[in-house]
């Protein structure tokens, strides 16, 4: 499934060729995805212009003239295919090129616009789902109500990650996972950070806050890492699993700099470290980590 680096490559992908156009025609091939379609999908949206494109977690929210928010979530493989004016056909956003992606029998929905530009969404497993919902709504509708804080920019700090943590048993990786407390992070992301920060995966998350709720050393070290972790897959483009391309058709360069995803049984990349990367199954999820840099 594509994380928060890789949905934030799609919306700027998208961005130019959605926001200040109008909706000219919307077609909807399916009743629905992973959830049927809201009533009226395609009425509600024509003649209404995008005013923003924005992300939450890993979801993508198109502010309307309407005053309503279209909510587009990618599931495990959806993309956007975005025909522009000149005859190029550009792709934010190719994660998990399979056999059948990209065939015109997975095209579920069209979207004509004013500029001339054409975007089409293409969903092998149908994972992925459109919503519309009133804007001024947006952060108690069905989506977003109880989701946590954003881990780009300045809500989460070691402060934030000792509150949220403080009691907590949970291991580590888990409570990094959880959106209910920080939102949009996922395994490829969290893996990396703890290695970087020197955490333990299994290490109870509340051992990031004193008895006084107060933040370790450690939280506000991993807070910092989480940060420049993201910072630096969004400006590589994400990570390509398997054949992900972004708009210019080059592909996301952040997996050439992994250094424990996806690397069980090689030598840790740390300077100095002498550790062998393992992996080990947290909640059906493949976690990998040195352990030697990260000891339990």
């Amino acid at each position: 499934m594509p994380e928060l680096p890789e949905v934030e490559t799609v919306r700027r992908g998208l961005e130019p060729a959605l926001v200040g156009a109008r909706f000219t025609r919307v077609e909807v091939h399916r009743p629905n995805l992973r959830f049927p379609f809201p009533p009226r999908f395609a009425e509600r949206l024509t003649g209404q212009a995008v005013t923003a494109l924005s992300r939450r977690a890993k979801y993508l929210v198109a502010d309307l003239s309407s005053g309503e928010a279209l909510i587009m979530h990618l599931g495990m493989s959806g993309r956007f295919d975005v025909a522009l004016p000149d005859g190029r056909t550009v792709s934010p956003g190719d994660f998990y090129l399979e056999g059948a992606q990209g065939q015109a029998k997975h095209d579920h929905v069209r979207f004509g616009l004013s500029n001339g530009a054409r975007v089409t969404y293409n969903d092998v497993r149908r994972f992925g789902f459109m919503d519309l919902v009133p804007a001024a709504d947006l952060a108690t509708c069905r989506h977003f109500a109880g989701m946590g804080i954003e881990p780009l920019g300045n809500a989460l700090s070691g402060e934030a990650i000792a509150r949220l943590f403080f009691g907590r048993r949970t291991p580590l990786k888990a409570a990094l996972l959880d959106q209910r407390l920080i939102a949009g992070l996922g395994n490829i992301y969290v893996c990396e950070a703890l290695h970087r920060a020197r955490l333990h995966p299994e290490a109870p998350a509340g051992s990031l806050a004193d008895a006084a709720g107060r933040p370790t050393k450690a939280a506000g070290r991993l807070a910092t890492i989480i940060r420049d972790v993201l910072t630096e897959a969004v400006a590589a483009g994400g990570s390509t699993l398997r054949d992900y391309v972004h708009t210019d058709g080059s592909a996301g360069a952040f997996q050439h700099t992994f250094r424990v995803y996806d690397r069980e049984g090689l030598a840790c990349t740390a300077r100095g470290c002498r550790g062998v990367v393992r992996r080990l199954v947290q909640s059906g999820r493949s976690t990998f980590y040195c352990e030697v840099c990260q000891p339990g």
